[in-house]
């Protein structure tokens, strides 16, 4: 009988650990989507290529977010327990598929997926939610640095997918540097803290620094602290939080606008919910220790998010400081360690993706309607582009007031909706310090949010600045004749932009408008992500 239960587990042990295909759906569908428009774009058909191409990562986003709802209060952990599949996770999967789903709209009728290979912009956009998914729901050491890596790797090759262009092979670079500076401080971490607590599991880390909470012992380990300040300067790097930021203004610049909208909206969302997941489980023992720390962190991206976008003319910079400035609100959640909290940054990553489509669509759609200072370029982002754009085209107008207005955090958006509920994690966490950092950080928002409103609606629409010598034309306008023809800004009847780009912006300013109306679907989304983490706390 010894024999034979000894060849049972020898058999068992060769057949290998059990695979929950269900739970892995959301991973699989954007692992065969991306392998299989990395192979529809070697064809030579540009049907295929411009066409199938983007309709097949559509769908392979389309499927991920299918079995994302599908799996919602259906908890597993999968892979030996590597990963959670829990509702904060698959919440935090939907926002990143919706962004990559606007990312794929914007870039229709762009020159950096021609200029890359149509196959391989789209794999790697796909493949870049896969790491995202992986991340947050990661709870192990290993795995939640091969995630954060899945998701960077990709992201430093579209960042300089135009590499024809002189900034956007700057972008690439700059972020591969520093991201790469970035992933070294933060595997440096990990690896302390695998050194103090001896495991590389969440739980078991998170036992081990409860337990020495109580009796005095592993929590005072320099190791440990070390290991946990390295990893926050870790996720940091990757979430744009002051003094980690310095690439973000100049990397959104650079990078492909539809890149950078993902990026704004996506990359943001997945530091952030890596946060959550590591500090309030693997370390929520030691929350007295790191939060004092994260708090001071938050209150200095808050200001310097919000002092740096005042004097920027650049659209894509001022979102660049903006989105540091709001990372700095959305750690407020982090910091506080509780239910509400998670709820709190959950909602505030929803509102955000709303609020940073929409201002991105716009950018895209004026790009295309400005002349370029050489051919194949997208055009200006300058703030000055926007100037009677009120006139001009109000169907891109009014998406960008209501993006502007709900990024202040004005009543009656979703913005609002989002700041108050921080504000009130904050409050109930001890932080009201924080929370009013917060206030004043809003308040001087409205410095640079309302230029833009401000610019839109009352400044007088500019001369286009004419195309140097053997450089672009404008790109043609849907429903009209190329602008270059005329030498000036298009007229109301003929400025309707893109489909893909109006969808997008008045998509999402329309949601931007519900939900700061009606925000219990949000609170209840929220709710779900909050409980569950309710075991922690």
């Amino acid at each position: 009988m010894n024999v034979v239960a000894a060849v049972h587990r020898a058999v068992h042990h060769l057949a290998g650990p059990h695979i929950d295909w269900v739970g892995l759906s959301p991973f699989l569908a954007l692992t065969i989507g991306a392998l299989a428009v990395l192979l529809i774009g070697l064809l030579r058909s540009p049907l295929a290529r411009e066409r199938i191409v983007p309709l097949a990562s559509i769908l392979a986003l389309v499927c991920s977010i299918a079995f994302e709802i599908a799996r919602f209060k259906h908890h597993a952990a999968i892979v030996s327990g590597a990963l959670e599949i829990d509702d904060l996770a698959l919440t935090l999967d939907l926002i990143f598929s919706v962004a990559a789903l606007a990312a794929v709209l914007l870039s229709f009728r762009i020159s950096a997926p021609a200029h890359a290979g149509h196959g391989e912009y789209h794999s790697l956009l796909l493949f870049s939610v896969l790491g995202m998914n992986v991340l947050v729901s990661a709870q192990n050491l290993v795995t939640l640095f091969i995630g954060i890596e899945l998701l960077s790797i990709p992201l430093y090759v579209l960042c300089a997918s135009e590499f024809r262009r002189e900034g956007s092979l700057e972008s690439g670079l700059k972020y591969l540097v520093i991201g790469s500076v970035g992933s070294a401080t933060l595997v440096y971490g990990l690896a302390l803290i695998y050194g103090a607590t001896g495991s590389t599991d969440f739980a078991t880390i998170g036992n081990a620094v409860s337990v020495g909470k109580q009796f005095g012992g592993i929590l005072g380990d320099p190791l440990l602290l070390t290991g946990l300040g390295l990893v926050i300067v870790g996720f940091a790097f990757k979430a744009s939080v002051a003094p980690f930021h310095q690439w973000t203004p100049d990397v959104y610049e650079g990078a492909p606008t539809p890149i950078t909208a993902f990026m704004a909206t996506a990359t943001k969302a997945a530091a952030l919910g890596v946060f959550l997941r590591f500090f309030d489980v693997a370390a929520i023992g030691a929350q007295n220790k790191w939060a004092p720390l994260i708090a001071a962190i938050a209150a200095i991206t808050i200001v310097v998010g919000n002092v740096g976008a005042l004097g920027q003319s650049s659209l894509k910079r001022m979102l660049g400081y903006s989105g540091v400035a709001q990372a700095g609100y959305m750690l407020g959640g982090v910091v506080v360690g509780s239910q509400l909290g998670v709820q709190a940054t959950v909602l505030y990553l929803g509102v955000y993706l709303a609020m940073n489509l929409t201002a991105f669509a716009v950018v895209v759609a004026q790009e295309r309607e400005v002349p370029a200072a050489r051919e194949g370029e997208p055009g200006s982002d300058d703030l000055s582009i926007l100037a009677g754009l009120g006139a001009r085209s109000p169907w891109l107008a009014w998406p960008m007031t209501v993006a502007m207005l709900s990024l202040a955090g004005i009543p009656g958006t979703v913005g609002f909706i989002g700041k108050f509920q921080l504000i009130h994690a904050l409050i109930d966490g001890d932080y009201t310090w924080l929370a009013i950092v917060l206030v004043i950080g809003s308040m001087i928002s409205l410095g640079y949010y309302l230029r833009v409103v401000a610019t839109m609606w009352m400044g007088a629409t500019a001369a286009p600045a004419p195309a140097a010598a053997g450089g672009g034309a404008l790109a043609p306008i849907a429903g009209g004749s190329p602008a270059a023809d005329a030498g000036a800004w298009p007229t109301p009847a003929r400025s309707i932009p893109y489909p893909e780009v109006a969808f997008v912006a008045l998509l999402f300013a329309a949601a931007s408008v519900f939900f700061g109306i009606v925000p219990s679907p949000l609170f209840h989304l929220a709710a779900h992500a909050g409980h569950a983490l309710n075991g922690i706390f």
